[in-house]
């Protein structure tokens, strides 16, 4: 198990030092047929040009104002759905919770005319507004946190009631220290998410100074034509702060994972 998991991982680093080895190579050397790895001459000249000629700080600030923003709204409205889901009795509860799994076979393509026409009539197309706030909210996320405190013993809950706790300060101080790996693994997995994204933020921002990174990168390759060493430069810079997420987060992630 063991050696099929070490050769599944050489086969995915590949691509990856694929793209270290290109975005190091001179760039008359990327294109060469047959392909040749560490030629002479690599620099880190295409990581250069991408920070001299580009916006791609400007590009990585904004994808990083959307994640962040996404992530801590999301996190606070999905946490506070699943919780009055799980824990309150209403009618047309049955009712929401079958929308709630609608939310999660609907394609999000569907939605991106109806949304980016609510976006123009509320006047904040083009606008960082317009980036986050139709990111908001995942149902998958909502019935993942569901799932994770119906599984709460409610003994816990009563219990805090009875010692005078509200139904805020449950939420606030017994669910939400409980839910921590839950938590994480919906904030991580919301950032990447939102991180990657490029198909609503090419829809709904035309200026160059709002585009997200995916979006910037785009721009980055018809402004050079094809300069694949600083294409795959800029890619390997806007995966960084994923890969650091992960570092952070993977100890969270984990004990999410195995629930």
């Amino acid at each position: 198990m063991r050696a099929l998991a070490a050769v599944l991982a050489v086969i995915w680093l590949v691509p990856l030092a694929w793209t270290l080895d290109t975005a190091l190579k001179p760039e008359s050397e990327t294109t060469r047929i047959p392909v040749s790895w560490f030629v002479p001459g690599m620099s880190l000249d295409a990581f250069g040009r991408v920070f001299g000629d580009g916006e791609v700080l400007a590009w990585l600030g904004n994808s990083l104002l959307v994640g962040v923003a996404v992530t801590v709204l999301t996190v606070a409205v999905t946490s506070l759905a699943a919780f009055g889901l799980s824990r309150t009795r209403f009618r047309g509860r049955s009712f929401v919770l079958a929308l709630l799994v609608a939310g999660v076979v609907v394609p999000p393509q569907v939605l991106i005319v109806p949304l980016f026409a609510e976006m123009v009539g509320l006047g904040i197309a083009d606008t960082y507004w317009a980036l986050v706030l139709p990111q908001v909210v995942l149902p998958a996320m909502v019935y993942v946190l569901k799932k994770f405190f119906d599984g709460v013993p409610r003994e816990l809950e009563e219990a805090a009631v009875i010692d005078g706790a509200g139904r805020l300060r449950v939420y606030w101080s017994l669910m939400l220290p409980l839910a921590r790996p839950a938590l994480a693994a919906v904030a991580i997995f919301t950032f990447v998410t939102t991180w990657n994204n490029f198909l609503w933020p090419f829809v709904a921002v035309s200026d160059p100074h709002l585009m997200t990174f995916p979006v910037g990168l785009a721009t980055v390759q018809s402004s050079y034509g094809v300069r694949y060493a600083q294409v795959l430069a800029a890619a390997l810079l806007g995966g960084l702060p994923l890969v650091a997420l992960f570092l952070a987060f993977q100890r969270q992630l984990v004990t999410a994972i195995k629930g």
